[in-house]
């Protein structure tokens, strides 16, 4: 659920024991995920078998629920859905679909009676530990990487699945899984990711700062929907709690389960990977999607549209027509079935525009946002930390849906920002739209009067009123700092699309509250933010040049 273009990257010692009170307040959304795929499986007339009793189970359509009997002998429920044209001689490509985190197993039904319909066997499982399936939740560890092999062998044995054509898919929890088993089986030709993750802890822990409301909605729904195994149930309490005792054995448990640690795995395997994600996602930012991408060598493509986490392809698991969705069935078509319909002749990386419709074409990620602006971050602010100044990155899988389908992100009046809790620069008035791609990065020195704390720093397109719509942020904490001596600062933002109109203006802000985080400034903290002539600071912003 997470990259390490963090501080852990450069510095994974152990911080201070004592960090102060970390803030957890929580508002987070639990229930709107599950309800949209049962929803999705009563609208299609589905609904998942009513007990396990080891034995198959034919529906109406000519769906099968099946046990499969996953890693170390634990039960996994599944739904298989054949070609109507199967007469038990002809062999099909087959595609693999674990589900989500806290889905059950109707979730991928729509797709999957599509991809059936255009001659492939499809197979759905319920990951362990969640709804019917036994054992517990993993996260995607070495547990559920050895199911998803097992559900291989079981298609392969009791359908008419091609072995020299098994894919991959998922979304979320299934999406991580796929990459992961593309690692550690050949037979997976080709995967589609979706809102997945490449890196768990710079998802959940970038800038060595703990996701607050990502990790309770995900320990709250794996709670409410499954059997947290004793190892998560642990690792939550400790992340939760800023255990940093426990922070180097938490890394090591991410770094498990991260598709990144499998690079050379996967790309030795060969899969062809599609990966897509959404600008706003608030659990799998997309920055650590890209990062991946660089690395693979076999076929590949990257897709980034507006939204947030799972929205982008939420539609088409209602069976209504979603590009994510098309396009994945396209690139199944292109390196499972050989079909000549030009998905290899695209440009390989997709992105679509927050601000605009249509979707912009680029050879490679390091190709957009090619060009990079700086605004200068002169004279030095000074900020009191513990209070929220009114800048913040919203709620988790709200604020970012309403950005995709209203145009409504979180929203601040720049003008009105308390100076004694925010630090505030702003640009000149651009004459000209500023396309604003890729990953926009924060570089700056820090003085504190305490030897931990947290910083959040926020990107506003500003229109004439003051009113500021967020373009991008992201959090930083620190720890084992002296207290009065400066240290520099270089924080990437999370990556997004979006056009910045004439007549606005860019405006840099930095507090040290946000309830999307936890924060680690002790009580009365101060921070200075200075530009020395020979390190200037500065906010890097990557434009689309027409």
């Amino acid at each position: 659920m997470v990259s390490f273009g963090s501080p852990f990257k450069r510095d994974r010692r152990m911080g201070e024991r004592t960090v102060g009170k970390p803030r957890t307040a929580l508002r987070t959304t639990t229930t709107g995920a599950v309800s949209a795929a049962l929803l999705a499986g009563t609208a299609l007339g589905f609904a998942p078998p009513a007990a396990a009793t080891g034995t198959d189970t034919v529906m109406t359509g000519g769906i099968r629920f099946v046990d499969i009997t996953g890693d170390g002998g634990t039960v996994l429920k599944a739904n298989v859905v054949t070609p109507a044209d199967s007469d038990g001689t002809r062999r099909y490509p087959v595609i693999v679909l674990p589900t989500s985190w806290s889905m059950p197993q109707v979730e991928y039904l729509a797709q999957a009676r599509k991809l059936a319909d255009s001659g492939y066997v499809v197979v759905s499982y319920n990951s362990r530990g969640f709804w019917q399936s036994g054992g517990h939740i993993e996260v995607a560890g070495p547990a559920d990487v050895a199911d998803a092999s097992k559900v291989i062998d079981w298609a392969l044995a009791h359908t008419p699945a091609d072995p020299q054509r098994v894919g991959m898919a998922g979304v979320s929890y299934g999406a991580g899984i796929s990459l992961l088993a593309a690692g550690h089986d050949k037979r997976v030709r080709a995967v589609v990711a979706m809102s997945g993750w490449a890196d768990l802890i710079d998802s959940i822990y970038s800038g060595r700062t703990q996701h607050l409301q990502a990790a309770a909605m995900l320990g709250g729904t794996g709670y409410l929907t499954g059997r947290p195994s004793p190892e998560l149930q642990q690792t939550l309490k400790d992340f939760l709690a800023s255990n940093l005792d426990k922070e180097e054995e938490m890394i090591a448990w991410g770094a498990k389960r991260s598709p990144a640690f499998a690079l050379d795995r996967i790309n030795a395997g060969g899969a062809a990977i599609m990966l897509g994600n959404a600008w706003g996602d608030t659990i799998f930012p997309p920055n650590q999607y890209a990062s991946f991408y660089e690395k693979l060598t076999g076929p590949k493509r990257l897709e980034l549209r507006p939204g947030d986490h799972a929205t982008a392809e939420a539609t088409g698991l209602l069976g209504l027509p979603n590009d994510t969705w098309t396009n994945a069935h396209r690139w199944f078509d292109h390196h499972l079935k050989g079909a000549d319909n030009g998905i290899d002749r695209e440009q390989p990386v997709q992105l679509a525009s927050r601000s605009s419709s249509g979707y912009e074409g680029y050879p490679d990620w390091k190709s957009v946002g090619a060009t990079q602006r700086k605004i200068a971050l002169a004279d030095e602010r000074k900020v009191y930390a513990n209070v929220d100044s009114g800048a913040n990155g919203g709620i988790v899988m709200l604020s970012n849906t309403l950005d995709q389908f209203l145009k409504l992100p979180p929203m601040a009046s720049i003008p009105l920002l308390p100076r004694s809790f925010a630090a505030v620069w702003q640009s000149e008035r651009y004459g000209s739209p500023q396309r604003v791609r890729g990953t926009a990065k924060l570089h700056t020195t820090v003085t504190s009067t305490a030897s931990s704390g947290t910083l959040v720093a926020y990107l506003y397109d500003v229109g004439p009123l003051g009113v500021g719509k967020l373009v991008s942020n992201a959090p930083y904490t620190f720890h084992g700092k002296t207290p009065g001596r400066p240290f520099s600062v270089d924080l990437e933002l999370f990556s997004t699309a979006y056009d910045v109109p004439a007549g606005h203006r860019l405006a840099l802000v930095v507090d040290t509250v946000d309830p999307l985080y936890i924060e680690h400034n002790p009580s009365g903290a101060r921070l200075t933010f200075s530009s020395p002539s020979s390190d200037p600071s500065y906010v890097s912003v990557p434009l689309r040049e027409e």
